[in-house]
C-alpha cells in the first residue's frame, strides 16, 4: 500500500541512494547478509523519512528499487511494490535515536549463536571492533509477545519494544534472529556490520584457545573513535569489489 506525502520535499540525494545500493551488494559481498536482510538510511532532507528496498534479496537491489518510508513503515513512492515486512526494525530505530541515520539488520551466522548463549556475552575483542562497548544488549521477543511468534518484528508495537533494547548501543542482538547495527552514516553502519560479524569470529576462535582478555571500556571507546576516522578507506575497497556488477545493470 502507498500513501501520499502531504508535504512534499525534495527527493533525496542521488549519490545517497547510490550509496544505498552499494551498500545492499557490498552486504552481500562480504557475507553479512544472502538472500535475507536490509539496509537502510535516514532521508537526508527529511528526518521522519528514510529509504529501504523493496522486498528483495539485498545482492540484486538497483536505484530503482528504493522506496521512501515514513517511520511509520508506510511506503510513500512504493507504487503497489511488495516491502519488507521488517520495516519497522528501522522506523522505530529512527524515530526512538535522532544521532542514527543508518540502519542495517542481518543474520550473520557467527553473530547469531551470540544471540542464544546466555553467559557469554558478545564483546569487543579486538580495536576493529571498538564500536561494540562494554556488552552487547539481547532482545528477547518472549518479553514482549509471548513464546509463539515467529521472531519477526512484523509491527511498530515489535520495533518500539526493540528500539528500547538496543537504547544507546550500536548494536542490539535478536535472540534466534540476528542483529540490527546501527550508525552516524550509512557507512559507519557497514562498517560495523562487517566487523561486528568478525569480532564474532575471533572472538569464537580465542574461546577455543582460553580465556580472552577483551577490550576496556575506555579501550574500546578510544578504539571507536579514532579507527572510525579512517572509514572511507574500507568502504572504497568494498565499493571497488561490487562496482562493476553495479555498471552492468
Amino acid at each position: 500500500m502507498s500513501a501520499s506525502h502531504p508535504n512534499p520535499i525534495a527527493p533525496p540525494d542521488a549519490a545517497l541512494i547510490d550509496d544505498l545500493v552499494y551498500a545492499n551488494r557490498i552486504l552481500f559481498d562480504q557475507g553479512i547478509v544472502d538472500a535475507f536482510g536490509h539496509v537502510s538510511v535516514r532521508h537526508d532532507k527529511d528526518p521522519n523519512k528514510f529509504l529501504l528496498a523493496r522486498n528483495m534479496a539485498p545482492g540484486t537491489v538497483t536505484r530503482g528499487d528504493i522506496i521512501e518510508f515514513s517511520l511509520d513503515g508506510v511506503p510513500i513512492d512504493g507504487g503497489g511494490r511488495a516491502v519488507y515486512l521488517e520495516r519497522f526494525i528501522h522506523g522505530e530505530i529512527y524515530r526512538s535515536r535522532q544521532d542514527v541515520h543508518a540502519i542495517v539488520h542481518s543474520h550473520s551466522p557467527t553473530v547469531l549463536p551470540f544471540s542464544v548463549v546466555k553467559n557469554v556475552p558478545l564483546r569487543p575483542l579486538c580495536h576493529m571492533s571498538g564500536f561494540l562497548g562494554k556488552e552487547t544488549p539481547v532482545f528477547e521477543i518472549r518479553e514482549v509477545a509471548g513464546d509463539a511468534t515467529d521472531l519477526l518484528i512484523r509491527d511498530s508495537y515489535l520495533g518500539s519494544a526493540l528500539a528500547r533494547k538496543l537504547g544507546n548501543s550500536t548494536l542490539v542482538l535478536m535472540r534466534g534472529h540476528g542483529s540490527t547495527v546501527v550508525g552516524p552514516t550509512l557507512k559507519h553502519a557497514v562498517y560495523r556490520a562487517v566487523y561486528t560479524e568478525a569480532n564474532a569470529c575471533l572472538q569464537l576462535e580465542a574461546s577455543r584457545l582460553g580465556e580472552a582478555i577483551y577490550l576496556s571500556e575506555k579501550e574500546a571507546d578510544a578504539a571507536c573513535r579514532n579507527i572510525e576516522t579512517q572509514i572511507e578507506r574500507p568502504w572504497a575497497l568494498w565499493k571497488k569489489r561490487v562496482q562493476d556488477d553495479i555498471q552492468r545493470r
